[in-house]
């Protein structure tokens, strides 16, 4: 038989769940149940309060968007990133996820951006979509240049005129780099590095506070990477005996995330692998399956801070790095 003590406590518990199912479950008003049992506001709100310190209320959002998020902290924890942000597949085209993809690391971008930063870039399809993608709010006080020379003809990929419509699009100022991004020796590459113009703009690259870069695949035929100088099929045979799973900055890297032994990685003029990762915050976008195998080899090296890609390609980069460690 319960006491007095006993039934008082139990007729409060009772109207504290009352209370909880009126305001959690049928959605009413603080006010409205304060008037429907005939109590104060305030009593309603204490009511509340207490059933949460009793462990009556268990409150579980649910978001359409909980998987993508779950995958962005999977992949920075195994990739050792900062931040990592997945946009949801929506195509089977890779061009349509790769705009999803560009306008996502424009807003990461977005967030990070200062005045008085100084930006460096690549070249290629994934950075030209991600200046595509860029609505800033107001006008940026920065810097944006090359991270590599230039390819002459296709403009949307060549990484001055990308240099020059991200600065456009920031109201910031850009510098252009006057050299092939491939010399024809390493003499040559030391010679147009140490022109006085190209040394200032490597310099501020050096001295970048933020870079965004696009992560290149080296296995494919329509890869970026063949449209940076003419190649025949020895060229192609030399590549694939190198090793090479990926390319960034035009370098070439092997599977452990290495630069590979390949003759065209000593005649690049650009950033070096070791600068680029001395960068405060690097952000790498790549989309699409072909870009699996890249993504890793980046990942291995150490060379971004952050990670910019759809939930597909996330997903099998995650399956395959799991495998790899068992």
């Amino acid at each position: 038989m319960l006491t007095k003590i006993d039934q008082s406590e139990l007729d409060a518990t009772r109207q504290i769940y009352k209370v909880l199912v009126m305001h959690f479950i049928e959605g009413k008003s603080q006010a409205d149940i304060a008037k429907l049992i005939g109590v104060s506001h305030p009593k309603v709100n204490r009511m509340i309060k207490q059933g949460r310190t009793m462990g009556m209320v268990d409150i579980q959002i649910q978001s359409p968007f909980r998987s993508l998020f779950d995958l962005e902290h999977e992949i920075a924890g195994l990739g050792g990133l900062d931040s990592a942000v997945v946009a949801a597949t929506i195509s089977e085209q890779d061009d349509v996820n790769l705009t999803s993809v560009a306008e996502a690391a424009a807003k990461l971008f977005l967030a990070k951006l200062k005045d008085g930063d100084i930006v460096t870039v690549s070249g290629g399809k994934s950075m030209s979509a991600f200046v595509a993608a860029l609505k800033p709010e107001k006008a940026y006080n920065v810097v944006v240049v090359p991270a590599t020379g230039c390819l002459q003809g296709n403009h949307f990929i060549d990484v001055n005129h990308v240099t020059a419509q991200m600065a456009e699009a920031l109201g910031g100022r850009s510098y252009q780099l006057h050299a092939p991004i491939f010399a024809e020796s390493t003499q040559q590459r030391d010679m147009l590095k140490e022109m006085r113009q190209n040394e200032f703009v490597l310099e501020m690259a050096r001295r970048a506070t933020i870079a965004v870069v696009g992560i290149g695949s080296i296995l494919t035929k329509d890869s970026s990477y063949y449209s940076l100088h003419p190649t025949n099929k020895a060229d192609r045979k030399a590549i694939l005996q190198s090793g090479a799973t990926g390319e960034l900055l035009a370098h070439l890297i092997e599977e452990h995330g290495q630069a590979c032994g390949y003759a065209l990685n000593d005649q690049l003029v650009s950033l070096t692998l070791d600068e680029l990762r001395k960068i405060p915050f690097t952000i790498g976008v790549a989309a699409g399956k072909q870009k699996v195998l890249p993504i890793r080899t980046i990942l291995k090296g150490d060379y971004i801070n952050a990670l910019v890609t759809d939930e597909n390609t996330c997903r099998t980069v995650l399956q395959t790095m799991n495998e790899a460690e068992k």
